[in-house]
């Protein structure tokens, strides 16, 4: 799971696992400073990498979380796709990109959660989702930690991500 700093993954990560504090949740972007791992009925790992992009830290602390990631992502075979967090109300950032060119070489399935998804009306929603499906070219989700817009959506589609894998919830 990845997305830049204040994205929400902390929270829906909580939402999606039925959890309300495995997660560190902080008005304070920037919480999220290791990868951190979550066993999910003793068969895969959920994994929470750091938000890149606006936080609250010295920017070597920022370069280092830059190369955990990279480093993750380039030297972890096991993984098998990446749920990527938008915030509905931001396009997204040249580090987005960069992170979905680098998937999309790589061969990695993508899917797009925009967050937040209740802070604006249901016009706006929509056309987000639909401007990242055509621009960036992923499978979009809307979803919201608040009223759980998306969560059966999303893990429907984790579902089916790890049944193509031969893995089973």
């Amino acid at each position: 799971m990845a997305g830049r700093s204040n994205v929400g993954k902390s929270s829906l990560i909580n939402r999606l696992l039925g959890q309300r504090k495995l997660a560190k949740v902080s008005s304070t972007p920037g919480k999220t400073r290791s990868l951190n791992f979550y066993l999910i009925n003793e068969k895969f790992y959920l994994v929470d990498l750091p938000g890149y992009g606006y936080a609250k830290v010295p920017r070597t602390v920022k370069a280092g979380w830059g190369k955990l990631i990279e480093d993750y992502l380039q030297t972890e075979t096991r993984l098998i796709g990446l749920i990527l967090l938008l915030d509905c109300r931001r396009n997204p950032t040249p580090e987005d990109l960069q992170l979905l060119d680098w998937l999309e070489r790589r061969q990695l399935p993508v899917l797009a959660v925009v967050t937040k998804s209740d802070k604006v009306n249901r016009d706006l929603l929509n056309r987000k989702v639909r401007q990242v499906e055509t621009e960036l070219g992923v499978p979009a989700i809307p979803f919201s930690v608040k009223s759980g817009l998306g969560l059966k959506e999303l893990a429907g589609a984790v579902g089916d991500l790890l049944m193509e894998k031969n893995l089973k919830i």
